[in-house]
């Protein structure tokens, strides 16, 4: 079931019929039509002149600018994520299509932007985000592309050369993230060395470059952001003239940090200074719980909305239209303050919780994430790169599709129906064919009449996790070593990618050394080590480990260690239910115990007569 919060402006569209156009305070949200309110929500993407909500199967539904008009169905199947600039919208479906409309493209309907990329090897998108007025591409081989307005050198090219395109123009190579806000005219780009670049719009220093080039209206380039605080960046978001990024720091308390950059006098930056030119951290009372941990954030045009772990929010910046979900504040309110959230259905949830804001309003809401529907994703996204295809096959045009041979001998029923598999690709598209192989990692039937051709030649009894197992058990197929303590253990390069961003962002790097050896991970002993390495294969806990606080204390290094990808299933919490259930079971023994001794010393007849007949029973079970 579902739960929106939402608060802010609910005039452009009117979201809440009946409602006052300013609701300054947090109102739940409810679908009008009632098969909506039962479907699970997965993203809401908002703006001035539209809100996007997408559901779990892969369907969204859009509120329009127009008051009058009722939300319509977006005319496009399994939808993975939305985003909705100013000026246009952006959708990226699970074969990694992108369609847009808007401004600068067919503002009544979706085409499809992807296809418009030259190379026809790099048309598989894995992330979209939508700034003000241009579009930003993630490609599979992990090269980020612009198209849409380049009026502030926001594509990395110079606005005299460009001003527009409505043809993706590849901005850099080996790019992991692609960074920006649904109001913002910059961007920030991650590559595979952590190292942060930035482009487009600093007037008032919201590229965190520093005060000497605070007089640059425009980054025309992307040029290397200097000076970024120790630790692991998680997020940044971005309003129209501020920025704020996230950082994790396992060494620090607290582990979360947020530094901002940017206009102070309206968007706030979270401290009552001027402007600031380079990202500094936002110091207040309300940051220093350890217990407290920043869940997630999202600026809108002129403020920046927080969700912590203690079901709270914090805020900062332009509160006109009461988009902080309180009446009682300033217009604007520079340093952060503490918002108490209205009692949430699934409290005890709030890790599923997210934020999300728009122009002048933001909601909250519950969207759990499914166990194994993320390991089937990145596997897919995973088996289209080059550097982990070892099988070519071509398709009827000629075009060459790659994947794993390791993968296919474990999803086929025997090595020969490689060759039924060539034959049948050989008579598809590549649209056709990179749905083949998507069935085929996922077992789904994405495309009825395609899965028909393949049904015979692939196991349709086996979910891809025990795929994974069985990969683990076995030996032949390892082709990297962990050495640990004079003991070597051995995985696929694949599988390491895919689980974690640490071998991600080695094994894809064109300058890191990738050799087949990493040494000494003496910090964890040996259980807590098989722990990770039956965890990175299966999504699991062996059912027979028994979890101390010592080992989760050690696990917690571990997690920042090998950069393990949040969003699969997180093994730190996986831990600490099993632990829970541990204890918990304990408790329940003690009571049953005091409950025994106290039957015992009352020398009560029929409970010693019960307790002698299950023990004459057990005896009989075991002879």
């Amino acid at each position: 079931m579902n739960e929106i919060l939402f608060c802010g402006s609910n005039q452009y569209p009117r979201l809440i019929k009946n409602k006052p156009d300013k609701l300054s305070k947090r109102t739940h949200f409810k679908f009008e039509n009632q098969n909506q309110n039962r479907s699970q929500i997965k993203q809401i993407s908002s703006n001035f002149f539209s809100t996007i909500f997408l559901f779990e199967n892969g369907k969204a539904i859009e509120h329009l600018q127009n008051t009058h008009q009722n939300p319509h169905k977006i005319p496009i199947e399994n939808i993975q994520k939305v985003s909705v600039g100013f000026r246009n919208k952006a959708i990226l479906t699970a074969d990694g299509i992108v369609f847009a409309k808007g401004k600068h493209f067919n503002p009544n309907e979706f085409i499809n932007i992807s296809s418009l990329i030259e190379d026809p090897n790099d048309r598989i998108i894995e992330d979209i985000i939508c700034s003000f007025s241009s579009i930003y591409l993630l490609t599979s081989n992990q090269n980020a592309y612009g198209i849409g307005s380049n009026q502030y050198g926001q594509l990395g090219i110079s606005p005299k050369t460009l001003r527009k395109t409505q043809k993706p123009i590849l901005m850099m190579k080996n790019v992991s993230k692609i960074f920006s806000g649904n109001n913002s005219y910059h961007v920030f780009l991650l590559n595979l060395n952590q190292e942060l670049f930035g482009c487009g719009d600093n007037d008032h220093g919201q590229l965190g470059l520093g005060e000497s080039t605070k007089e640059e209206d425009k980054i025309q380039k992307l040029t290397k952001i200097q000076n970024i605080p120790k630790g692991k960046i998680i997020d940044i978001q971005c309003g129209a003239a501020h920025s704020i990024m996230l950082i994790e720091n396992q060494n620090e308390n607290p582990k979360r940090k947020l530094y901002s950059c940017g206009n102070c006098r309206f968007n706030g930056l979270g401290k009552d200074e001027e402007d600031t030119y380079e990202f500094t951290e936002i110091k207040s009372s309300l940051f220093e719980n350890d217990d407290d941990i920043i869940l997630g954030f999202s600026c809108g045009y002129d403020f920046t909305s927080i969700l912590t772990s203690n079901s709270k929010i914090i805020a900062f910046g332009g509160n006109e239209f009461g988009q902080f979900g309180i009446k009682d504040t300033k217009k604007y309110q520079l340093a952060p303050i503490q918002i108490e959230l209205p009692k949430l259905r699934f409290n005890q949830n709030i890790f599923n919780y997210h934020i999300s804001c728009g122009y002048q309003n933001s909601f909250v809401y519950y969207s759990p994430f499914s166990p194994f529907s993320n390991l089937e994703e990145d596997l897919i996204k995973l088996f289209q790169r080059k550097e982990f295809c070892d099988i070519s096959f071509k398709t009827k045009n000629e075009e060459i599709i790659e994947a794993h041979k390791l993968i296919l001998k474990y999803r086929l029923k025997n090595q020969n129906q490689i060759s039924k598999l060539k034959e049948i690709i050989s008579n598809k598209s590549i649209k056709e064919s990179n749905q083949i192989f998507e069935m085929i990692y996922s077992n789904k039937k994405i495309n009825p009449k395609l899965y028909s051709e393949i049904k015979e030649i692939i196991n349709l009894n086996e979910k891809i996790e025990e795929t994974i197992k069985r990969i683990y058990l076995n030996e032949n197929e390892n082709d990297f070593i962990i050495e640990r303590k004079e003991k070597q253990y051995k995985f696929p390069k694949l599988i390491l990618a895919m689980r974690s961003e640490l071998y991600r962002g080695m094994f894809l790097s064109v300058t890191e050394d990738t050799s087949n050896k990493v040494t000494d991970y003496s910090e964890l002993s040996n259980k807590s080590f098989q722990i990770f390495e039956y965890w990175i294969y299966s999504n699991q806990i062996k059912n027979e480990i028994e979890i101390t606080q010592e080992m989760i204390d050690e696990i917690q290094i571990g997690i920042d260690y090998f950069q393990l990808n949040q969003t699969n299933p997180n093994l730190f919490d996986l831990l600490i239910k099993k632990f829970n259930y541990q204890e918990n079971k304990k408790e329940i023994q003690k009571l049953k115990s005091k409950i025994l001794l106290k039957q015992l010393k009352k020398n009560n007849p029929k409970f010693l007569n019960l307790l002698l007949n299950q023990f004459i029973n057990q005896n009989k079970n075991q002879n």
